[in-house]
């Protein structure tokens, strides 16, 4: 596996190869295994095929009465977060070794640049495709022990299908990365435009006329094939289409990194280029400048610009959850008017209404963006450890304590703020669409996102005591993707409450119907502030970096 660059970066893939192409193939055999107990009587299949048009924002509703048909519009955008690992590995692939100084050694031995980055898309690419056949095999495995009619040709090709996405976003991340003088940015404008094409698709199931729109979303072209849908199959056009572009797109990345300095970015056209202004570590300081006062007002300045843009994302978010809701509950009050059983079944909640309880099956993508948020600032934390940037603050007379404590209250400062914003965002788009939410409720739901993105950034600090920032973000990352399939998808598989508890996202309940869950909120802070004290324990008794 050390004869070349290509063996070995495709030895270094080996565990998310196996991590991931498992962890989603199960996840394709659970839901399949499931799907009897969940369309268990003709009445129930009837519910969910009445139910496909009206919450068709989600994916097409496409014979929902299969379990092939009913996993894809479901399940089916979900697993799109098998995408965030390939826009990892291009970023890193190159602009991460740089700045690790690994690339320096790399092309110091008689290897072509061009060849070196090809070799090392090539092992991308092979790892996507091993993984695409491990869920593949796991899927039509699921498939067979309920015999929903899917061949193995079908089920290859839904994991092919996840593996072109994969690359195409790959590409876009490898392009973009040679623009930018880190690999985290890169990774962060890659994953916003994975966050913006999803948006975009949707659309044109939410806004009448609009597919034009969303045909400029490759999500778009990725949700043309439907494998696991019986009599459907895979758009083997679109397919090739986001082949195409994967190449053009990686292609473009390579002949950049061949043609500029290492360590350098590709400058812009003149007329795209913005007016550059010194970054945060470029401009001088006066000695009274007020960020300068403590680690925990320098540690807030550096954080305006990430808590803007992830404020932007998040709210946005939210006020776009509302329109969506509101088009569907105009949707479904028509198919209700029909089917005193699908009233019974929408109002089980409580006396809250449809429109309630739609806004709370989907408020907890909110948490989930807010704790991302958190593990790219937990992830930035055991960076400066480990490229030495903490050596710095400590050889100043700042106890360690404090220091930790600084950076993590900046980090919880940052949470507040956009939970604040993102409250306010999501009211006035309530009553700008005139619907009855309990206000207190909705204060609730969207406050009480902070102590799970606390949670996350905890766990994130304690991780930094004994693992590299590679480990540490990814460690963090699958957790919260184990969180999420816990809770999204464990109800909906009949999982048991044991297992359901495993899940952070299980305390944090459905306030939008039920209000607070004070006890349980309770139990989120205990774990986020025990994580702290361990992780504060361990930082002020270790080495650094170590």
């Amino acid at each position: 596996m050390f004869r070349s660059i290509y063996l070995k970066t495709l030895r270094d893939y080996r565990v998310p190869i196996l991590g991931w192409g498992f962890g989603m193939g199960l996840l394709m055999l659970t839901i399949f295994a499931a799907f009897p107990s969940v369309a268990a009587t003709p009445a129930a299949r009837a519910s969910l095929v009445a139910l496909g048009p009206s919450f068709a924002w989600i994916a097409e509703p496409l014979k929902l009465d299969t379990p092939g048909g009913y996993a894809t519009w479901k399940y089916g955008g979900t697993i799109l977060v098998v995408v965030l690992w390939p826009i990892l590995a291009h970023t890193g692939m190159l602009r991460g070794e740089e700045d690790r100084g690994s690339l320096n050694v790399l092309l110091s031995m008689p290897r072509p640049r061009v060849r070196v980055a090809l070799e090392k898309v090539a092992a991308m690419w092979t790892a996507l495709l091993l993984m695409a056949v491990i869920i593949g095999v796991l899927a039509y495995a699921g498939s067979a022990r309920v015999n929903a009619g899917l061949s193995f040709a079908d089920a290859i090709l839904f994991g092919v299908n996840l593996a072109v996405i994969g690359a195409f976003f790959g590409g876009v991340g490898l392009l973009v990365s040679q623009f930018t003088a880190e690999r985290r940015p890169a990774t962060g404008l890659t994953s916003g435009l994975l966050f913006v094409f999803i948006i975009v698709d949707m659309v044109h199931r939410v806004v009448p006329n609009a597919e034009w729109l969303s045909r400029l979303s490759p999500i778009y072209y990725f949700n043309l094939s439907k494998p696991l849908v019986p009599g459907y199959g895979a758009n083997l056009g679109a397919m090739a289409f986001l082949i195409a572009l994967a190449v053009v797109l990686g292609g473009g990345g390579i002949w950049l990194f061949a043609r500029r300095d290492i360590g350098g970015v590709i400058e812009l056209p003149g007329f795209l280029r913005l007016r550059r202004r010194a970054s945060a570590s470029e401009r001088p300081l006066f000695q009274g400048d007020w960020s300068l006062r403590s680690v925990y007002a320098r540690s807030l300045a550096t954080l305006i610009v990430p808590t803007f843009w992830w404020t932007v994302a998040i709210a946005g978010f939210g006020g776009w959850m509302v329109v969506v809701v509101k088009q569907t509950e105009a949707e479904l009050n028509k198919l209700l008017q029909g089917s005193p059983a699908l009233q019974h079944i929408l109002h089980a909640g409580g006396s809250s209404g449809t429109t309630a309880t739609i806004l709370s099956s989907l408020f907890i993508f909110l948490p989930l963006l807010l704790m991302a948020f958190a593990v790219t600032q937990a992830s930035r934390w055991a960076a400066d450890e480990e490229d030495g940037r903490l050596e710095l603050v400590l050889a100043t007379p700042q106890p360690r304590l404090s220091v930790l404590l600084g950076r993590f209250g900046a980090l919880a400062t940052s949470t507040v703020v956009i939970a604040v914003l993102t409250l306010i965002v999501t009211v006035l788009a309530v009553a700008s669409e005139g619907m009855n939410i309990n206000e207190g409720n909705l204060a609730a739901a969207t406050l009480s996102m902070v102590p799970m993105g606390l949670l996350v950034a905890a766990l994130g600090y304690l991780f930094a005591g004994w693992l590299r920032t590679a480990f540490d973000t990814g460690l963090l990352s699958f957790l919260l993707v184990i969180w999420f399939f816990i809770s999204f998808v464990g109800p909906g598989l009949n999982w048991p409450e044991a297992t359901q508890r495993l899940s952070a996202f299980y305390y944090y309940g459905t306030p939008v119907l039920n209000g607070l869950p004070v006890g349980d909120t309770l139990v989120i802070l205990a774990v986020g502030a025990a994580a702290l004290v361990v992780a504060s324990a361990r930082f002020t008794r270790k080495d650094i970096a170590i």
